[in-house]
């Protein structure tokens, strides 16, 4: 028993890993297009400070989530409000996509330094409840271990979140550029990523509709592995249409 538990918390963690690695890719693209048009010095220390809010803003999320995972409103609101990101970043990047980023140059060009970094301050808000949310959304069927809750949440499922957000903070520090090559030559992934946020907004709202006070879906359905089994095999076939549908593009030359 206590092997698969760490089987499928193991596995929960790869999947954060990769998850976590590739927004934490997109975050460092987007945070270095807010910060690209100011001189060198102020840009390393607006980049310095986003680092600082990211991880203020995310283990603040985190702690703040933790008490209130189990209210089926909020896992209603974070269900709602994952499928909204992922359904406006693909529809952006895919119909929009050369209209949001002449608005967004001219947008960047007009700023000054403290402007920047309220506004990298502000990205690093959104990117922290889109991480969390994520997670606790991956995490929440997990099952309970014998460690002490910590907020709101087992500890186990506490840790293995934790461990996903500090983790993608490291990539978004030292491995960004490698993810941001990555999509770069696959940009299906990119979309892939958001499509897997979607996708556990769905696993969040299953939650919710399965919840011991809504009752819509029968509350074993929602924690069962038949429900796990499918919602981890979309997961996957997500993940591969990302990296083949894109095969064999080229990475673009560095600038």
């Amino acid at each position: 028993m206590e092997l698969s538990i760490l089987f499928e918390y193991g596995w929960v963690l790869l999947l954060l890993i990769a998850l976590e690695g590739l927004l934490a890719a997109d975050n460092a693209l987007v945070l270095a297009i807010m910060v690209k048009h100011l001189p060198d010095k102020e840009r390393k220390k607006a980049l310095f400070y986003g680092l600082a809010g990211a991880f203020v803003f995310r283990f603040a999320s985190l702690f703040i989530i933790s008490f209130l995972v189990d209210v089926w409103q909020i896992q209603a609101i974070g269900a709602l409000y994952l499928l909204f990101i992922a359904i406006n970043h693909i529809v952006r990047k895919l119909v929009f996509k050369k209209k949001d980023e002449n608005t967004e140059e001219t947008e960047k060009k007009k700023s000054g330094f403290w402007g920047t970094v309220i506004k990298v301050e502000l990205a690093d808000i959104a990117f922290a409840i889109d991480s969390i949310l994520a997670a606790v959304a991956l995490a929440m069927t997990l099952p309970n271990t014998t460690l002490p809750q910590i907020g709101g949440l087992d500890g186990g499922k506490f840790l293995v979140i934790f461990a996903g957000g500090l983790i993608g903070l490291i990539i978004m520090r030292f491995a960004a550029n490698l993810f941001v090559r990555l999509l770069h030559s696959r940009p299906g992934l990119e979309i892939a990523a958001f499509a897997i946020v979607g996708w556990v907004g769905v696993k969040l709202a299953v939650l919710t509709l399965g919840h011991k006070d809504i009752g819509i879906i029968p509350y074993e359905f929602a924690h069962s592995t038949e429900w796990k089994l499918i919602f981890y095999s979309v997961l996957i076939l997500i993940a591969l249409a990302g990296w083949f549908f894109t095969k064999g593009t080229k990475e673009i030359r560095s600038e």
